[in-house]
């Protein structure tokens, strides 16, 4: 085991500066058997590391290879197995637990005993012994722990120590030096021998010799030392001295940091106190002013506003953390709230003074406009509460309630002004309308200062009381027909449109001077954020104050824009019902004044949409638009009941039918009323439905007629139709107008042909049979062979039309025609020239049905085209 130890050493661990200190033999645990040497080592350079390798034969048997190392601080556990009974085997714990079986239990026991020296040197009792004899451990330490560990230590490397290179250089030379160093060797030694006795003689020698300057030395040291203590006694009292005059600059220290400390506090304070002094000091003459400032006059005025505006910066004044608790801060903050009281409530008091005081100077002034058609201007009265608007918005801005006061009194003072204002002034518009019109006489109204008083109610107390002795309607249709052109009084029309326009123009500027002021004076613009609302600011440093300022605060509404919607509402809550009264009393006067209305409230609804769709005006327009609208619809709904409504003579001759006349007057009228309107659909819609009903109810009357017939009422009426549609040249009634003059060239054609059937009865009738027998196969020239057809026949029937005959039967049919028309029309020439064509065509017929069905009878008509044409002018001229 020793050579294996010296040759492990030589080829292994020496080229890597190592010393094996033990060795044990062994195999893996459990397998088949391949021996391998555990190896504990330690380098020879400092540090000393120690390490545990596995050195294994080569598989040619010839030298020894290092396979696996590990450092003993990683070993943790040492488990012997059993520490009464000899057993070989053993087990390491590294990272994993190692099993061995050593070749014998006593070269076990040295390598563990080894592992427990150097744990005990190097890795201070680091490893666990586990199942291990403590006699064993005892064995190895025998006079205590440290004798143990350094004696360990020296008998494990006095075992073998080699020597070093410089040891064997030398050696090497020191045996050059001799001869017989090789040759004889126990010569070699005693000559060493004798040197070395040498040696140690010179040694002992210089020993001695050396006494007297240690003992030179030794008093050198004393005197040393005494002068080591004397400088120590210097350097004490010298700390001594320090320390006190650390002490003092310690003092000195603190003091100057307090110093600093106060000079930075002051700083800050007076920081603070200039910010206070700076933000929320009033100048006296503010506070005058708030107190005592004249709200009269301009200059006044001008003082309690930047008064106002600076009193609110100074309560708005964004404090700093701590300074809500101060008490100055605290008593000037109450006095900024109570001159914001006192001047609120002074600012309140004399604006509601004001507004009555508007009130009793507007109501003065409207005797001067009774009689005439104008509103009030309210101009100057805006121009000096405008000089109010900066306040308005502090108080807004400072005092909601007090705001929310003044603007309830402004709309209550407001609305009963306005009240008055409008209804005298619609009053005088009814009086200018009944007062011009015919319709006044009906009224009981006699001139421009009619007996018209009261209101709207009153008049129509009076209309319904008169209403027994004139028609339901004074313009319908029917009525309409009765009257001539000059009857239909386009003056009185006129005026009402002027009027009625003058109404509408009279109160668009004054709605919206109104909205403007209100907009301009209670500081209601477009923006969405609404007063009294709290800033996030505010209600971090405002402390006491804002939570007073926003003290019962309403609930904002939807936007600043409704609001003025809603104080336009309750201002001018009597506009929209007076317009309604106006129009009822206009439609009462004349239906189609609707058409005037229909145009003229179109026309202003859309001016005020496109300055703003959701203004007071804009709406209030729009809901009477729709009145309108509906009078509008109303009328064309009468004027179609009465066509279903309408009853002919039966002993007089129809003609052209009333409600034909009425739609050529109704629609030149709308035509004139609608031009370059923009309500122009509305039109065209009752367009549609009156010439609808004219169509149907013109073929009811034809239908139901007795004394004229069926075709020449159509004839006529559509005739009529077609005319006053190509003079009006009304686009959307392109098709009815088409379809009117096919019904009457249609008609015109039934009616001629039906009258003529009646002068050539006879000739007719034969024909006819001519007709229907080629009709049933026989052939046009074997008619002749019929028995009710043949020659003799046809001269019979010829002999019994000569032209005196022919000209009587035209001249009684002329007459007959003449009956029929109505001379408004004027179609005779029309029809009689038709009937002329319609005769000779004819005529031309019966001479080819002769010609082909009796050839070379020589039988021809007692008549000639030339005796017809003849016939005919005679006939015409004569009448």
């Amino acid at each position: 085991m020793t050579a294996i130890k010296h040759a492990l050493q030589r080829d292994i661990f020496t080229p890597n500066d190592e010393r094996l200190l033990s060795i044990v033999n062994v195999c893996k645990a459990g397998k088949k058997k391949k021996n391998c040497f555990l190896c504990a080592t330690v380098t020879t350079e400092r540090p000393v590391q120690v390490k545990m390798v596995k050195v294994k034969k080569s598989d040619k048997g010839d030298f020894y290879k290092r396979q696996i190392a590990w450092a003993l601080r990683d070993l943790a556990v040492v488990d012997a197995k059993d520490a009464i009974k000899e057993n070989p085997e053993f087990d390491l714990h590294f990272e994993k637990v190692y099993k061995w079986v050593a070749s014998s239990t006593a070269e076990k026991n040295a390598f563990i005993s080894c592992i427990w020296k150097l744990n005990q040197r190097y890795l201070r009792k680091k490893i666990d012994f586990v199942n291990v004899s403590s006699q064993l451990l005892e064995e190895s330490v025998p006079s205590g722990e440290n004798q143990s560990v350094t004696g360990g230590d020296e008998e494990v490397v006095d075992v073998y120590q080699e020597l070093n290179a410089r040891e064997e250089q030398d050696i090497e030379i020191m045996m050059e030096g001799c001869e017989c160093a090789i040759s004889n060797a126990e010569a070699f030694a005693e000559r060493l021998s004798r040197e070395l006795q040498v040696l140690d003689g010179a040694n002992i020698q210089s020993i001695m010799a050396s006494e007297k300057q240690v003992n030179i030395l030794m008093k050198l040291l004393d005197e040393a030392l005494k002068e080591v203590d004397q400088i120590e006694l210097k350097l004490s009292s010298y700390e001594e001295m320090l320390q006190s005059v650390k002490e003092q600059m310690d003092q000195i220290s603190e003091s100057n940091h307090l110093i600093h400390l106060s000079n930075t506090n002051n700083v800050k304070l007076l920081s603070e106190i200039e910010f206070l002094v700076n933000h929320m000091d009033l100048a006296k003459g503010h506070i005058k002013a708030l107190q005592e400032g004249d709200l009269a006059s301009s200059r006044g005025i001008e003082a309690c506003t930047n008064a106002a505006d600076a009193l609110l910066q100074c309560m708005n004044v964004a404090l700093r953390p701590g300074h809500d608790m101060l008490l100055a801060v605290r008593q000037q903050q109450q006095r900024f709230s109570d001159l914001r009281e006192q001047f609120a409530r002074r600012l309140a008091s004399h604006l509601n003074n004001v507004f009555v005081q508007q009130g009793h100077d507007q109501s003065s002034t409207l005797a001067q406009h009774s009689v005439e058609l104008a509103l009030p201007n309210h101009h100057p009265f805006h121009r000096d509460l405008l000089r109010y608007a900066k306040l308005m918005e502090w108080l807004k801005s400072t005092d909601y309630g007090k705001y929310e006061g003044l603007t309830k009194n402004y709309m209550d003072y407001l609305s009963r002004l306005y009240e008055r204002e409008i209804k005298d002034f619609f009053e005088v518009a009814k009086i200018k309308m009944t007062g011009t019109t015919k319709e006044s006489k009906k009224f009981g109204l006699h001139g421009s200062s009619g007996k018209l008083t009261g209101s709207t109610s009153s008049l129509n107390k009076l209309s319904v009381q008169s209403s027994g002795n004139r028609r339901s309607q004074s313009s319908s249709l029917l009525d309409m027909g009765n009257m001539s052109a000059s009857d239909l009084d386009v003056a009185d029309r006129t005026k009402f449109d002027k009027i009625f326009e003058q109404v509408l123009s009279e109160l668009e500027p004054l709605c919206l001077a109104e909205q403007d002021f209100i907009s301009k004076f209670f500081k209601l613009q477009q923006h969405q954020s609404m007063p009294g609302t709290m800033t996030e600011a505010e209600d971090l440093d405002g402390g006491t104050l804002s939570r007073q300022h926003n003290a019962g605060v309403p609930p904002p509404v939807s936007s600043e824009k409704d609001m003025i919607r809603q104080m336009m509402i309750k201002i001018f809550r009597c506009i929209e019902p007076e317009l309604n009264n106006l129009i009822a009393l206009g439609d009462k006067i004349d239906s189609f004044n609707s058409l005037y209305m229909l145009v003229k409230m179109s026309h202003h609804v859309w001016t005020a949409q496109n300055v703003d769709p959701a203004s007071f005006l804009s709406t209030t327009l729009g809901n009477v638009l729709v009145t309108v609208k509906r009078n509008f619809d109303k009328c064309i709904s009468n004027q179609i009941r009465q066509m279903e409504e309408v009853k002919i003579s039966k002993k007089s001759k129809v003609g052209i039918l009333p409600f034909v006349a009425e739609f050529e007057e109704f629609a030149g009228l709308a035509e004139s009323i609608f031009k370059n309107a923009e309500r122009r659909g509305d039109l065209d819609k009752a367009y549609t439905k009156l010439i609808r009903g004219v169509f149907v109810n013109v073929e009811k009357v034809a239908n139901e007629s007795q004394k004229t017939p069926r075709d020449v009422v159509m004839m006529e009426n559509f005739h009529h139709i077609f005319a006053t549609l190509s003079r009006l040249k009304i686009s959307c009634l392109e098709t009815e107008k088409k379809e009117a003059k096919q019904k009457y060239t249609d008609h015109l054609q039934s009616y001629v042909i039906y009258s003529l059937g009646q002068p050539l009865e006879k000739l007719n009738h034969f024909f006819e049979g001519v007709e229907a027998r080629v009709a049933q196969g026989i052939r046009e020239e074997e008619v002749s062979y019929q028995l009710a057809f043949n020659k003799q026949e046809l001269r019979k029937v010829i002999k019994e039309y000569p032209g005196k005959e022919v000209k009587k039967g035209l001249d009684n049919l002329y007459k007959k025609v003449d009956k029929h028309l109505c001379e408004e029309e004027n179609l005779l020439q029309v029809v009689w020239h038709s009937m002329q064509d319609e005769f000779i065509r004819q005529y031309k017929h019966f001479e080819g049905l002769i010609a082909r069905c009796y050839p070379g009878s020589g039988v021809t008509m007692e008549f000639t085209i030339q005796d017809i044409l003849d016939y005919c002018s005679s006939i015409a001229q004569s009448h």
